[in-house]
């Protein structure tokens, strides 16, 4: 019996070195490659795979968004793809059938297709997607630990950013850019995703676009429109749009920051 498999990755090579790896597994069929989340959400819901090799940082919706989306319908087994990042390991390991580093060790994705084997040739696809949905609830409750680093592809190396040198962080259309003094790194995920996973005592939206290290702001000047001015330590300056400026006065009235009115 074969078993239909579909692989997400939005870099091509990636995704044709996990298909050249399946060709030895004749009982594991490929039935498709998607190149972001919103295509694999599509594909999911109309061909039902039953295993998704899904990577989980893409532009657009990323994989743990995916199947986020997927709850209360029916879910395939996922075996993660990502960059070494110890919080998504931590967060999503329970979660899933397993996960692969890249680049892909050949001895752990054996052992991931061991285990997907396994998982498969049981009766219990019902039930495991019952418990992969109460951990999911579970999780919201409890509340999921910040990011402490980030995972940064440089060529074929990836390296981590601990989130306490970062000063602030630009949206650069479906990807956020970190500054760190004076160096950037292009991150493949949203501005949106990204806060969700900060700490909020530590990080403040302060417009659609930037998102700033509170402990980095010099100084905050009201301007006469009622939106904010802000400078940070490094001499940059960002605007402070009105959804957000008042927000940023609250939480800055205990800190020792200067406020001042041009």
């Amino acid at each position: 019996m074969k078993h239909s498999v579909l692989i997400v990755d939005d870099e091509p090579l990636a995704r044709q070195g996990v298909a050249l790896r399946l060709k030895a597994h004749d009982d594991l069929e490929v039935i498709g490659e998607c190149g972001n989340g919103q295509e694999a959400l599509a594909f999911i819901r109309e061909h039902a795979p039953e295993l998704v090799f899904l990577d989980i940082q893409m532009p657009l919706m990323n994989g743990i968004e995916v199947m986020r989306t997927l709850e209360g319908e029916r879910q395939p087994f996922v075996i993660f793809l990502t960059a070494f990042d110890q919080y998504v390991m931590r967060a999503f390991e329970v979660h899933a059938i397993g996960y692969l580093l890249k680049p892909v060790d050949e001895t752990r994705f054996n052992a991931a297709l061991t285990h997907a084997r396994r998982v498969l040739g049981t009766r219990s696809t019902a039930e495991f997607n019952k418990r992969l949905k109460s951990l999911w609830q579970s999780k919201d409750e409890a509340g999921v630990e910040p990011l402490d680093k980030i995972a940064i592809r440089v060529g074929k190396q990836t390296r981590l950013v601990s989130i306490d040198e970062i000063d602030w962080i630009e949206a650069q259309g479906d990807y956020a850019e970190l500054h760190v003094g004076t160096r950037t790194h292009l991150l493949r995920e949203s501005l949106n995703t990204l806060e969700s996973k900060l700490n909020k005592d530590h990080f403040l939206r302060v417009h659609r676009s930037a998102i700033v290290r509170l402990n980095r702001i010099a100084s905050v000047s009201t301007l006469p429109n009622r939106d904010c001015s802000i400078t940070l330590r490094s001499g940059t300056s960002l605007r402070v749009s009105r959804t957000y400026s008042e927000h940023l006065r609250k939480l800055l009235r205990s800190r020792s920051v200067t406020l001042s009115k041009q």
